[in-house]
């Protein structure tokens, strides 16, 4: 069969138009990102249940109205595999993120295919199907796209619909639905997506510095994040984020001293990018004391804890597997070194459906009103007569 991309505005509005009575489509896309900012939207699939097209965004005159009216349609469930870099597409085509949602990879490590499962094995384990990912890193953006390709495309989303149907009867079976939803509503909040500049500091990891540091250094990220939104290439290819760390610890008032940093040439502190850190060097310099930003905390953990998180992490790989759910789901390392750390820790672990998982348990483990045992080569929780 040969598949013909959809090119023409009206011939989406009809599809879109029986899409909208239908329960939930399957949706997935193609885009590149590897030379801008924004991501390039170069192909969108959707599947409903009778029927499986490719749309075609950059097609001349095309009107993507009728999609958006699709995915915004609060009746229609829109399934997706690893949702977030679709969604994150859709949130700054709109400024809005699809709604309700179903994410099949969430929904998998719910239903225990473990942290790292890939779709391609999901696929063959519920579908029994094998797909040919030879088109995986082809370019999008060229045109004509090849038959290879457009099968590709289209296979994920008519794959996508007897894996949503087998994990969503999975979840109604296991009594996990609501596990899911707590997932999908941070999926579906604007406020995942919001690229704020002048909260870009906090996403460098930084070796440390005093308060002045930080505030040159949220100066400086805000800089860059504006200029690479404003250039659409990406952040790193304005300075690199050792540079900015070097930039941020010297704080030079001028091109010459600008220009001793690591890896800058003259040139480049003279020009205009240049002139843009030192101005924002300038107002880090300049920030008032109310306005700098918090320093990260780091925690002083008490001595010995390591032990005890190496005895939660065995204790999670446990509950996790007698319950037949991703581990990465309930808890990071870091979270159980913080449960070790404070029984109040404020992580997901200690609340909801994870607490009565495991946050419940790991506490008891931590106060010696459990213990682990081995026997037999397996891994036991027994009780102590510890009160």
């Amino acid at each position: 069969m040969t598949i013909t991309p959809i090119t023409d505005s009206e011939e989406l509005k009809e599809f879109c138009r029986r899409q909208g009575r239908a329960s939930y489509v399957t949706v997935d896309t193609e885009f590149l990102r590897d030379k801008t900012y924004w991501p390039i939207l170069c192909l969108v699939q959707v599947a409903g249940p009778d029927e499986a097209v490719v749309i075609d965004p950059m097609a001349k005159g095309i009107d993507l109205a009728p999609l958006d009216r699709l995915l915004f349609n609060p009746k229609v469930l829109k399934v997706f595999h690893a949702a977030r870099q679709d969604l994150e597409i859709f949130f700054h085509r709109s400024g809005k993120v699809p709604a309700p949602i179903f994410d099949t990879q969430v929904a998998a490590m719910v239903c225990g295919f473990g942290d790292q499962v890939g779709y391609e094995t999901i696929v063959n384990t519920l579908v029994g199907a094998a797909i040919d990912k030879m088109s995986r890193f082809a370019d999008w953006s060229r045109r004509p796209l090849t038959q290879k390709q457009l099968e590709y495309a289209l296979a994920d989303v008519v794959h996508l619909r007897p894996v949503y149907e087998e994990l969503a009867r999975n979840l109604e079976g296991s009594g996990r639905a609501e596990w899911l939803e707590e997932e999908m509503a941070t999926l579906t909040d604007p406020a995942t997506y919001r690229l704020d500049p002048e909260e870009a500091w906090q996403r460098i990891k930084s070796r440390g510095g005093n308060r002045r540091f930080f505030a040159v250094l949220k100066e400086l990220a805000a800089w860059r994040e504006r200029e690479a939104q404003k250039r659409d290439i990406p952040r790193n290819r304005i300075l690199r984020d050792d540079s900015l760390m070097d930039i941020a610890a010297h704080a030079p008032q001028n091109e010459e001293a600008l220009a001793r940093t690591r890896g800058l040439s003259k040139g480049f502190a003279e020009g205009k990018v240049g002139a843009g850190i030192l101005q924002a060097v300038r107002r880090g310099l300049k920030l008032p004391e109310d306005d700098i930003p918090a320093r990260p905390r780091r925690d002083r953990l008490p001595q010995g804890i390591g032990p005890l998180t190496d005895l939660l992490k065995v204790l999670l790989k446990y509950e996790c597997e007698k319950n037949n759910v991703a581990s990465r789901l309930v808890a990071s390392s870091e979270d159980l070194t913080r449960i070790a750390a404070d029984d109040k820790a404020d992580v997901p672990a200690l609340r909801g459906w994870r607490r009565d998982l495991f946050g419940k348990t790991a506490l008891d483990l931590k106060h010696g009103r459990v213990a682990l045992s081995a026997t037999s080569g397996e891994v036991t929780v027994i009780k102590t007569e510890r009160d």
